[in-house]
């Protein structure tokens, strides 16, 4: 019936061109021009970059990246001209406190209205000024049930990252704020230490396990696992489910001592040029039949209320997808560390990176 809908609505809006020369956009208001989106790699549904590049007129330059240290550095760099980014909040944070993120006109996110309010004001956007969360989840540790024994995950630990009998099949994370996170927990140490004696013995157990980790990846890690490449990765649960429907040998957990939970927000870099087409574009995405046909491509856990009640149970129920309290309890939210705690965390992962056995 959406499909029919849709047909319609496209034919509206040819029509709409064809007579007047403008689209007139769901949020009110000729439009025109275009805006340059970055965002994660397999993040986002396609159809719908199409749909609201026909319903306002305005083309989407669309490109992606790999982690939120590459965006940052793209971005800092000037290497490139952004409109709408995507980051994850440790990021969001540090880039507010820069000066790169601009105050969004909610007037014209009228759809912020069915943001959750657990979503709203979170520690990175304590003001609601600068953000309208996108999606969030978990890292989970992504295995092959045909390879992997069934006593090594058992306990669903973080110990089978760091399991021998694995050596050259286990992937591990190209971004070292998430490589860390996993050696920190596996510590018993907080994600989010300040602690140089806590990173330092973080560091030796990362440099433990380089000599089993076949490569470090971040995207690579759908071919390598739905190939049968590599065994074991750690990566965010909306992907590791991509993989899974695309593998029915691999499987997922969070791990029983703990992981990241994260919430990645759509926001206005402070440069636009474009700023107000950039802000109906965030209102489209939180538009309720966008969100909900966004919410099934990419796997992700939605802050959107009204989208999420449209979802199938069986997805509103997928543990993995919305995992229950008592697991959401052992996970932890990256907040921005201080200068000095990322000084020594990139000093660390450089060295880590660069030792060779």
């Amino acid at each position: 019936m959406r499909k029919i809908i849709l047909s319609v609505l496209a034919v509206i809006v040819v029509a709409a061109i064809i007579v007047t020369g403008s689209v007139i956009s769901r949020g009110g208001g000729a439009s025109s021009g275009s805006i340059n989106v970055y965002n994660w790699g397999e993040y986002i549904d396609q159809s719908v970059l199409d749909d609201f590049e026909e319903q306002t007129g305005i083309k989407v330059n669309y490109t992606t990246y790999a982690s939120n240290e590459e965006m940052y550095s793209k971005i800092v760099s000037g290497a490139a001209s952004y409109d709408v980014i995507i980051p994850s909040e440790y990021m969001l944070s540090k880039m507010i406190d820069e000066g790169l993120i601009a105050e969004l006109d909610f007037d014209n996110i009228p759809n912020y209205q069915y943001i959750g309010e657990e979503y709203r004001g979170l520690s990175f956007d304590p003001e609601e000024k600068y953000s309208v969360p996108y999606t969030w989840g978990t890292v989970v540790i992504v295995y092959n049930t045909k390879y992997v024994d069934e006593e090594d995950v058992a306990d669903e630990s973080l110990e089978l990252l760091w399991n021998e009998k694995y050596a050259g099949k286990i992937l591990m994370f190209d971004n070292p704020r998430d490589a860390f996170a996993l050696a920190l927990t596996r510590g018993g140490y907080s994600m989010n230490t300040t602690d140089p004696a806590q990173w330092n013995e973080a560091a030796e157990m990362l440099m433990e396990q380089k000599p089993l980790v076949q490569a470090y990846v971040m995207d690579q890690v759908f071919d390598k696992m739905i190939s049968e490449e590599a065994y074991i990765a750690p990566y965010y649960a909306g992907d590791a489910i991509t993989m899974m429907d695309e593998n029915e040998n691999l499987a997922a957990y969070v791990p029983v001592e703990g992981a990241n939970q994260f919430v990645d927000a759509m926001c206005v870099l402070s440069s636009s040029q474009h700023k107000k087409e950039a802000e109906q574009f965030i209102n489209f995405m939180c538009e309720t039949d966008i969100a909900v046909r966004n919410a099934e491509e990419v796997c992700y856990a939605i802050p959107h209320t009204a989208a999420f009640e449209e979802l199938d149970e069986e997805t509103r129920e997928d543990t993995m997808v919305y995992p229950p309290a008592e697991v959401l309890e052992k996970c932890e939210v990256f907040v921005n560390l201080p200068p000095e705690t990322m000084l020594l965390q990139s000093d660390l992962w450089i060295r880590l990176k660069t030792t060779y056995y």
